[in-house]
């Protein structure tokens, strides 16, 4: 069963997560730092939200692709997946130019949280209906 729904959001997430990461290398690359942030808290910003993105991406993926090929909803699953993206585009954009709390960051956050947990309910609740008719 093809899961081209995950794999739409998983291409958007991967450009998003290059250019976190493209960011990072070029920090580098003109701060001259070859390894971590250089005591510099632009480049531990920048770190972190690349850092962050790689925690977080993975799993919602792996949710939106159990769901998909358990026969989820479609209209859910792009719910999921254009929620999380536009939720981690807020998070690293409030991570990364503010030194403190920011309303993109913590918007980004809490969306973020609740795709992750909204995709655990939908999973959960999906192979329990699943397990249950199998008897």
């Amino acid at each position: 069963m093809p899961v081209a729904i995950t794999a739409f959001y998983a291409a958007l997430l991967a450009l998003l997560y290059v250019t976190l990461s493209l960011k990072v290398a070029f920090f580098r690359k003109n701060q001259r730092v070859g390894l971590g942030d250089g005591g510099n808290t632009q480049a531990r910003r920048l770190i972190r939200a690349h850092g962050n993105a790689s925690e977080y991406i993975p799993i919602v993926l792996i949710l939106m692709g159990l769901y998909e090929l358990n026969g989820g909803h479609t209209m859910l699953l792009h719910g999921a997946g254009s929620t999380f993206f536009v939720a981690r585009m807020l998070h690293a954009y409030g991570l990364v130019n503010s030194a403190g709390a920011s309303a993109a960051r913590f918007i980004g956050a809490t969306l973020t949280f609740v795709c992750l947990t909204g995709l655990a309910v939908l999973n959960g609740l999906q192979s329990l209906s699943q397990l249950l008719s199998l008897n």
